[in-house]
């Protein structure tokens, strides 16, 4: 579905992902690709403190990564594959999974890359 009337309400932010600090709380986080290419524990806790400063209590994130079988490298840089145990387990108690479904995304260069797009709740 097409933003259209409502695409100025969306608010876009370039920034370092592990120190974000939001203007203020949202219903909803869209993260096409990022989470995966946080390899370590301590950049993968700052982006999950970064969801919980940001998301409203029953707000939605929608994270996509790289499945289990997908690539293990992206541009040359190490990924962390997920399922959806291993996404909860990261994420924890406080965000339910909703849904996740697969995708085999084919890239420009016409390889083929397994996608897994996960959609949570905030309790």
């Amino acid at each position: 579905m097409r933003l259209v009337d409502q695409a100025g309400k969306v608010e876009w932010y370039e920034s370092d992902i592990t120190q974000f600090i939001p203007l203020h709380k949202y219903d909803i986080w869209h993260d096409r690709a990022v989470f995966h290419f946080l390899t370590d524990k301590k950049s993968r806790e700052s982006y999950i403190m970064a969801l919980k400063n940001t998301i409203e209590s029953g707000g939605h994130i929608i994270i996509a990564t790289f499945t289990k079988d997908g690539p293990k490298k992206c541009s040359g840089l190490d990924i962390v594959q997920y399922d959806n145990l291993s996404i909860q387990q990261e994420l924890g108690n406080e965000f339910i999974l909703l849904e996740s479904q697969s995708e085999i995304h084919h890239t420009p260069a016409g390889y083929e890359q397994r996608f897994m797009y996960f959609v949570f709740q905030r309790k």
